[in-house]
């Protein structure tokens, strides 16, 4: 058995990381120079950054194991925080270390910047979510759900639309409410630290793929960068794949490829006619992140909090989370007036709120606006996502945009190339 992964982002490696722990050798193509898909570190002004920044769940079980796995120490790799949602100067909420789910609805019921008829219906409606076992009799958008449980428009604005756009990445008139209750079932219902918010001190290259390569070639497998693959060719006994570098046959592939790479890829194939139209029919977000160096003294108030109904959705100070200090990140997600705007004329519209809101009178010595236009698909409600197992027999598919019970999150990619993987032992 000698399969191949075409993609080193975190499903890619995940996938190729199971293999290798049950002694299948596995070889990873990379089209770019670095590991990490749309999770990946890169470098400006000789400052190291993201192409998003990210944030991981305590529930993320799979992909923390994984980074332990392949070497990771969590203690160090991560400034960990307990639950915590604040709008900066509107809204506070944070969650007491008591045992789910007793943190939340303390939390909620003592949260600033809502009158207390409010909170006490977030915590009524969160206690009908549990008392339904989180599961919906049919999918609706979470505008829809919210409505049909009178949470009010102030408390949409300000709690259950900030954890959806975070959660999903996609706005609460498209999102799908069944995929919400997921994510909250797993972050809030199980144990309290499984709420718990990961910031990670490193780069998402050097967080796991980058670890988890050297494992892969220590355990007799290969990883190349700088090769993608241009040519899936399907043969009577295996798959052969064509790279820049020649060909060579496979038993089994896993496509971890974004879902534009994949369709491109797949289309040629007749029998993956059905998997390339469900790919194609997917609509896509995007997230801008908007980063920004500012002279060592300047700092947030927290490490991580949000603004209400600005441009700039959520802050990170890199100083408190990874000591680079005076780097602060702007991130905005989901669809929005913002995409409008030319990418100067966004900065600074963020340092105009960085101004406005915390008094950050200095000018920032450059910025760098990332775009990913189509970073995640839009999780809307009863949405068909393509199966791992294809119609080609060999062939199989991984990525967050597959088929599964989480939005496009690096744990819903992890637990894709987990179960590409498990699929192949078998």
């Amino acid at each position: 058995m000698n399969p191949a992964i075409i993609g080193g982002g975190y499903a890619g490696m995940a996938a190729a990381v199971s293999l290798a722990e049950r002694g299948i050798p596995v070889t990873v193509f990379e089209s770019a120079r670095q590991l990490g898909g749309r999770a990946r570190g890169v470098v400006h002004q000789n400052t190291q950054l993201d192409n998003g920044q990210h944030l991981l769940l305590g529930c993320y079980h799979q992909t923390l194991r994984l980074i332990e796995q392949v070497g990771g120490n969590l203690e160090q790799d991560f400034l960990r925080l307990p639950l915590q949602l604040d709008l900066h100067g509107e809204f506070s909420l944070r969650a007491p270390r008591l045992p789910a789910p007793l943190h939340l609805l303390v939390a909620l019921l003592n949260a600033q910047g809502l009158p207390f008829g409010a909170r006490l219906n977030a915590a009524r409606f969160m206690l009908a979510l549990r008392r339904m076992n989180f599961r919906l009799p049919c999918d609706m958008t979470v505008a829809e759900l919210l409505a049909q449980h009178g949470q009010d428009a102030e408390l949409a604005q300000k709690l259950w639309e900030p954890l959806c756009i975070a959660a999903l990445n996609t706005p609460i008139h498209k999102a799908s409410a069944q995929v919400l209750l997921n994510v909250l079932r797993d972050a809030l219902n199980q144990s309290r630290a499984d709420s718990d918010m990961l910031l990670p001190r490193v780069d998402f290259t050097a967080l796991f793929p980058q670890r988890a390569a050297n494992y892969i070639e220590r355990h007799g497998g290969k990883v190349f960068t700088s090769c993608g693959v241009e040519t899936i060719i399907p043969k009577d006994d295996g798959i052969e794949l064509a790279t820049a570098q020649g060909t060579e046959q496979f038993s089994h592939v896993i496509c971890t490829a974004p879902p534009t790479v994949a369709a491109k890829l797949l289309h040629p194939i007749s029998l993956l006619e059905n998997t390339v139209a469900q790919i194609d029919s997917l609509e896509h977000q995007p997230i801008y992140t908007v980063y920004l160096r500012y002279p060592a003294h300047v700092r947030l108030p927290h490490p991580m909090l949000g603004l209400h109904r600005r441009f700039s959705q959520w802050l990170f100070d890199k100083g408190q989370i990874a000591g680079q200090h005076g780097l602060l990140a702007a991130v905005i997600s989901a669809e929005g007036i913002h995409q409008e705007l030319p990418q100067e004329q966004l900065a600074q519209r963020v340092i105009a709120e960085l101004r406005a809101e915390f008094g950050i009178a200095e000018v920032p010595e450059w910025f760098k606006v990332i775009a990913e236009k189509r970073a995640t698909f839009c999780c809307a409600p009863n949405l068909c996502r393509p199966p791992q197992q294809t119609a080609l027999p060999g062939l199989l598919l991984a990525g967050d945009y597959t088929a599964g019970a989480y939005p496009a999150t690096l744990e819903g990619a992890v637990l894709s190339g987990l179960r590409c993987a498990s699929l192949i032992s078998a």
